[in-house]
């Protein structure tokens, strides 16, 4: 549960712009996640985020990039990838990519972030991914490299 909610939790600073603990922890609640703002902040802690200033001047918080080398940043998609995923299949173009429950958002950004040749681009939900392909061999390629990582 700790690294579902992490995952949700990275996901949401890439792609929300959030200022507080308190808008992460409504987030997540309404999400579902019994979280207090204790354990959101342990969990930055943790994640190593940090709060820093966008292009309009506002605070928000995110990764700390200095700190963040490609390498790691790999290998943390790597792990979501592992951990989230269950199973998968082609259906013509399109790769199947079932995942653990509330996970799909975050292996969707992991798979994108890892840059698979023949991703076009990827639609999740709770726990089903379908990635685009541009044809039935680029599906069954990026099927074979995602089961490689696994």
């Amino acid at each position: 549960m700790k690294f579902q909610r992490q995952s949700r939790l990275l996901d949401i600073i890439k792609n929300e712009e959030v200022e507080t603990q308190d808008e992460i922890v409504q987030i997540l609640l309404k999400e579902g996640y019994q979280v207090t703002q204790a354990t959101i902040s342990r969990d930055i802690r943790e994640l190593k985020l940090i709060k820093s200033a966008d292009a309009s001047g506002r605070v928000r918080y995110s990764l700390p990039q200095a700190e963040m080398t490609p390498e790691m940043s790999n290998e943390k998609y790597r792990n979501i990838l592992k951990h989230g995923y269950k199973n998968g299949e082609t259906a013509g173009q399109m790769v199947v990519v079932r995942t653990l429950s509330g996970m799909a958002m975050a292996v969707a950004a992991a798979i994108d972030a890892l840059g698979f040749r023949h991703v076009i681009g990827c639609i999740a939900g709770d726990d089903t991914i379908f990635c685009a392909t541009r044809s039935v061999q680029a599906a069954e390629e990026l099927l074979r490299d995602i089961k490689n990582l696994v």
